[in-house]
This record gives structure tokens, C-alpha cells and sequence, in this order.
């Protein structure tokens, strides 16, 4: 693909996952954004700000804090900067009993710390910052 042109690329769950939190933590994102399992392969274009990441199967995580089940596809890309993640893919957060696409994320300035969710739908969602903290 052409949008993984010049990008550096991880393979394997352990070094995947490492340069996953790695690019989190560059972009200033909370670490538990991406609860990744089995991945496959991460890849990041530095001139883009294009990312990727393979994982073996389709994850979905619960966010206990704020009681939010999040899909994530086999295959997430997006734009990533700082603060935000833009023409999201591969990730649905479950409203009710229907399951958005999320489309962009973008992080608030301290000392609020809001994230907040927006999907293609026009929905925007915000939540604290620490719900999605390492471990959460």
C-alpha cells in the first residue's frame, strides 16, 4: 500500500506492542487506548503520521472505569498526531446496542484531561483521561 511507504515496521507481538505504546506516548495519548492482543505487525510512516497495526484476531475490551465495551478490528489504521488520531479504522465503541466506528480521537489539554470519541455518525463522546490508563 502506498500509505505504508517509508514506514518503520515491527513485527511480533512484543516488539508491535512496544513501538505501539511508544508512538502513544509521543503523541501524548493515554497508554490504554490500544488493548492490543496477538499483534502481528505496527507499522508508522514519520512524514504521514500514518500508523498500522495487525493483530491475530478481533479484540474487544471493556473500559471498567466508565463501563464501555470497545471493539478493535484485525487491521486499525489511522493518522496519529499529537493529541489526536484522525480517518480512524478498525475501532467501534459500543452505544446501547449499536456499535459506531470511531473516527477520530483527540485529547484535551491538562488540566481538564478530557478524550473525547467522535464517530463518523456526528456522535462525539468524552470521558476522562484515566479511563483509558495503562492497565484499565
Amino acid at each position: 500500500m502506498a500509505e505504508k511507504a517509508g514506514g518503520v515496521v515491527k513485527n511480533g507481538h512484543e516488539e508491535g506492542l512496544k513501538m505501539a505504546v511508544a508512538l502513544l506516548e509521543e503523541f501524548e495519548l493515554p497508554h490504554g487506548l490500544l488493548p492490543l492482543e496477538d499483534v502481528v505487525e505496527v507499522g508508522f510512516v514519520k512524514d504521514t503520521g500514518y500508523m498500522w497495526i495487525l493483530q491475530k484476531k478481533k479484540v474487544e475490551h471493556v473500559f471498567k472505569m466508565i463501563s464501555k465495551s470497545v471493539s478493535y478490528d484485525k487491521e486499525i489504521t489511522g493518522f496519529i498526531s499529537k493529541k489526536n488520531i484522525k480517518k480512524l479504522k478498525g475501532v467501534k465503541a459500543k452505544e446501547l446496542i449499536l456499535w459506531p466506528p470511531v473516527s477520530e480521537i483527540i485529547v484535551g489539554e491538562a488540566p481538564t484531561g478530557k478524550i473525547h470519541f467522535k464517530s463518523l455518525a456526528g456522535i462525539t463522546k468524552t470521558f476522562p483521561a484515566e479511563a483509558f490508563a495503562a492497565g484499565q
